[in-house]
């Protein structure tokens, strides 16, 4: 017999009808000789039904009170499905987030998962009752026992801590597409369906489209090793599984309260080559990836920065044993990338061999500010000037001189209190064969961002520290993090120019706080900008595999789609363009990786 933990969303219990569709999917799992519970989400909309109520008594409603309305739409959901089994023979009950023992930080809206106190579950599981548990609540450690919510992705957090925590044998996410797909289906309608994908890769994809698996949940199951699958409860399609690496062994409580960061990583076999004063037009990342792609070169780190005027700066890094391949690339095509060949102050590129690449990463980071931050204040402590920064959303690099790479890991593992091995690059316990990756699994799109930009930020150990820290300090999370390769002179200072994504939401926020600190900075001018969308592509199977930049670059140049910056990490690549290209960027993208299927999946209203 096998525990499985089941989760609906609020459109698979979004009516009467549905909730009892569920209940029949229920008794069959229950009939193939499962013990089950099942976590279920608010019906439908309520959860925002709720809200507006909320709004209509008070212009700013307290987060406990918000809490205590919220968690009302789950209770209404398990009584109602507990009701449904009950009619159709099969014993069930209903519990809320306190009665099943989900104990959480005493944090409205946004509270962590520490533990969860299984005697109560596993006393109706042993007497054959299906338990129905309220998804995106708990109960505080407090003495006065208060009622939280988990914030977004509250219920598929609660569903895989319930498996992990009762050790079952499964946990599956009923949503309403067939599993993940290879991009958002109310786009391309010919996504196609993924038999299986790392987690790693699933957190990369954060912002996939549909937004079927919250990142949190996808954390706890990477971090305990267990088993996922997402599919959809309008449908008996196989769905997807999301496979994790063999887990190392970790405790119960602090359940979700893990450490945001899990490793640290040196890499001292790197070199960066940087062309300056490039066009800022489309193509022009093609035809340089291209040409790199066509002598066989793997590139590592990818940057572009914010544009100046009409030009602009890209930089990479490579191993070093292939570093005069790659400098001998980059000075041919350079002078056809000039506006005016005589012109020998355009265009210019430039070679460092004594660089090192360091890295902090972990699936914890999402949804923490201030991780960057630490890394940067932590460098900036010893002394250590950056200059590079490529970030995703499991990991952030930073490459420095060779000369300070041992004192830049030593303070790093120090700081994060890790040693220096990485679960989040580890691909040697995942079960999947990295032959068998594709090199691209999925594309993401994300419209909600907003990008900020420094200009002439002094060029010294700190900057990106002060600047970082002072958003965290703000609660405001970073996405994508780009620094220019050209120095300018600005009274005798040498300086570079800074820009970053963040939610739209937070854009206003973020340039008002930094407003203040680039006088005491002596920088330039803030500007923020949300007319941008962020495309993204992932997949495990691109490490080592050269040319898949230069296949995404060319997909984008050959629809006239402008590239204003560039970030990446080992398995994800993200490019940001003008907001009303976005779509048309996607759909470019997945078609040049051949992503698309046969059949068309239809996302029910």
């Amino acid at each position: 017999m096998a525990l499985v933990v089941q989760k609906y969303g609020g459109t698979s219990v979004g009516s009467t009808e549905r909730i009892k569709a569920v209940a029949q999917r229920v008794i069959k799992t229950v009939q193939q000789g499962n013990s089950l519970v099942v976590v279920v989400s608010a019906m439908g909309k309520t959860t925002d039904t709720l809200v507006n109520l909320a709004k209509e008594v008070s212009t700013s409603p307290c987060r406990r009170e918000m809490d205590m309305l919220l968690s009302t739409g789950e209770q209404v959901s398990i009584a109602l499905l507990s009701m449904a089994l009950k009619e159709m023979g099969q014993s069930a009950v209903s519990l809320t987030g306190a009665q099943v023992g989900i104990v959480t930080e005493a944090e409205h809206s946004r509270a962590r998962i520490l533990q969860i106190k299984t005697d109560r579950l596993e006393k109706h599981l042993n007497q054959g009752e299906v338990v129905v548990v309220a998804g995106f609540q708990g109960i505080s450690t407090s003495e006065d026992l208060e009622i939280t919510t988990l914030g977004r992705g509250g219920s598929d957090t609660s569903a895989v801590a319930l498996a992990v925590s009762l050790k079952a044998n499964r946990c599956e996410i009923y949503t309403d597409v067939p599993g993940i797909l290879t991009t958002d289906p109310r786009i391309v309608p010919e996504a196609q369906l993924m038999e299986e994908i790392t987690a790693d890769e699933m957190l990369e994809l954060a912002s996939l489209g549909a937004k079927v698996l919250h990142p949190r949940a996808v954390e706890i199951a990477r971090n305990y090793g267990m088993p996922l699958v997402v599919l959809s409860s309008w449908s008996d399609n196989p769905g997807t599984k999301v496979v994790s690496p063999l887990p190392k062994p970790r405790s119960l409580t602090g359940l979700e309260i893990t450490k945001a960061v899990d490793g640290v990583e040196l890499d001292n076999d790197q070199a960066k080559v940087a062309l300056l004063r490039i066009p800022d037009s489309p193509g022009i990342a093609a035809r340089l990836f291209n040409e790199i792609a066509q002598q066989n070169l793997d590139v590592d780190l990818i940057i572009q920065s914010i544009h100046e005027g009409n030009l602009n700066d890209i930089a990479f890094t490579v191993v070093k044993k292939v570093i005069k391949q790659a400098e001998a690339v980059a000075e041919a095509i350079a002078p056809s990338l000039r506006s005016d060949p005589t012109q020998l102050d355009e265009a210019e590129v430039m070679v460092d061999k004594r660089v090192a690449k360091v890295e902090i990463s972990g699936a914890g980071m999402i949804g923490r500010p201030g991780i960057a931050a630490k890394m940067f204040r932590t460098l900036a402590t010893e002394g250590i000037n950056i200059e590079m920064i490529s970030t995703s959303e499991v990991k952030v690099s930073c490459v420095i001189d060779e000369a300070d790479c041992d004192r830049a890991l030593s303070s790093l593992c120090q700081a994060f209190e890790v040693d220096s091995s990485s679960l989040a690059s580890s691909t040697e316990n995942n079960p999947i064969n990295p032959d068998n990756i594709p090199a691209v699994r999925g594309v993401a799109l994300d419209h909600n961002q907003a990008r900020l930009a420094l200009r002439h930020v002094p060029d010294r150990p700190g900057m990106a520290a002060k600047i970082f820290g002072l958003l965290a300090e703000k609660n405001i999370s970073v996405d994508m993090i780009i620094q220019s390769q050209r120095c300018h002179i600005l009274n005798d200072v040498p300086t570079r120019d800074v820009a970053f994504t963040v939610a739209q939401a937070d854009g206003e926020t973020a340039k008002q706080a930094l407003e203040e600190l680039v006088k005491d900075l002596d920088c330039g001018e803030v500007s923020v900008d949300s007319a941008i969308a962020k495309i993204s592509i992932v997949g495990a199977g691109m490490i080592g595999k050269p040319g898949v930049a230069a296949k995404f670059f060319t997909a984008l140049a050959q629809e006239q789609i402008n590239i204003q910056m560039i970030a990446t990490s080992e398995i994800k690549i993200s490019c940001v363009v003008a907001e009303d290209e976005g779509i048309k960027a996607l759909k470019a993208v997945h078609d040049a990786f051949n992503l698309a299927g046969d059949l068309e999946v239809e996302v029910p209203a």
